[in-house]
């Protein structure tokens, strides 16, 4: 098995022109994603959370170039010899690698067009593809099954199915191509916390049926604890900390991902309330404060907070951190419940 890792994102970009003015000069940037970098593996999922607003979309939508990042490289390696730069490929180069890479969107209502069947929306990659018509028959109804889809109600239109159903058609839409690499942009925040359930066990079975990699966009910490072997927290447009499932809950290594923690709901209402208020707002992404842009929200800033930037570094075996004092930090973290397989609706 290939050691290269799936896909290689160094230094991805993407800003937003500020325009201003009768003659619409550009004044500035907004900064939606700046500088990110990490690694894929095969066969892994990558959890990626933050505020709403931090940038997690955007980046997943460079990625699969949903659209156009400014800079940086992605470098996808799906298998027989194939590498490309995503960030740079031209429109020819994207048509033989899309088959390999999908996106499952955020609402199953407003992602699915009511003008087709849903046969003809789970085939329609494969017609972009040209790919003969009899095949997409027989596809379109192995992966329906595959799904959890009854191919009987394939002639239907979406108005006729419920929101969990409608989420398995996206599913099935992005794994008709047959991809190794998908991106799952909070595929369960718009359901019902039952059907959240049914459809993240999909994804865990599917996961592992199928050897995909996941990139899973999220803002739910307890969602993403059971899905992710990794996960990576943005803030502002970068990734801050970066580290195994287990190891980040347990001892984060940045006082945002601390304050994220202690956010997540507790089952026991008898617990003591613990979580940590964040002084301040959100910094902007067209005007970012100097140093670190947690630094204003931060309770353990010191002048070098002030003044530089932190690097995105190693602080641990596998364990990657932005902040100056990652180190010297006892940081408290949740203890991660213990995988038992699928999730109880």
């Amino acid at each position: 098995m290939s050691t290269e890792p799936l896909l290689r994102v160094e230094g991805l970009k993407k800003y937003y022109p500020i325009e201003s003015g009768l003659l619409r000069r550009v004044t500035g940037h907004v900064k939606a994603v700046d500088d990110v970098s990490f690694e894929l593996a095969r066969g892994e999922v990558l959890g990626l959370v933050g505020e709403s607003g931090c940038g997690k979309t955007t980046l997943g939508r460079c990625i699969v170039r949903a659209i156009d990042p400014t800079g940086g490289t992605a470098r996808f390696a799906p298998g027989q010899g194939v590498s490309v730069d995503l960030a740079a490929a031209d429109k020819a180069t994207l048509r033989g690698v899309r088959p390999h890479m999908n996106m499952v969107f955020q609402d199953p209502f407003s992602s699915l067009s009511p003008r087709m069947t849903v046969r003809e929306i789970i085939g329609e990659p494969l017609r972009a593809q040209k790919v003969p018509d009899r095949q997409i028959a027989e596809r379109v109804e192995h992966v329906a099954q595959m799904c959890g889809l009854n191919p009987a109600h394939l002639s239907r239109y979406p108005n006729a199915f419920s929101g969990g159903q409608r989420q398995r058609v996206c599913i099935a839409r992005a794994l008709v191509t047959n991809p190794v690499l998908v991106v799952a942009d909070e595929p369960v925040s718009a359901l019902d916390v039952s059907i959240q359930a049914q459809i993240l066990n999909l994804l865990q079975r599917l996961q592992r049926e199928l050897n995909l990699s996941f990139i899973f966009v999220a803002h739910d910490l307890s969602v993403v604890e059971h899905i992710a072997d990794r996960v990576a927290v943005m803030y502002v447009g970068k990734i801050i900390e970066l580290a195994a499932t287990g190891d980040l809950y347990s001892r984060p290594r940045h006082p945002y991902t601390e304050a994220l923690l202690s956010a997540v709901p507790k089952p026991d209402p008898d617990l003591p309330d613990d979580t940590i208020i964040l002084g301040g707002e959100v910094a902007s992404a067209a005007n970012p404060p100097a140093g670190c842009y947690f630094h204003p929200r931060c309770r353990h800033a010191g002048d070098i907070c002030r003044s530089a930037a932190p690097p995105l570094r190693e602080v641990g075996p596998g364990h990657w951190s932005a902040c100056h004092f990652a180190e010297s930090l006892d940081l408290a973290g949740v203890v991660p419940e213990q995988d038992e397989g699928e999730i109880v609706s």
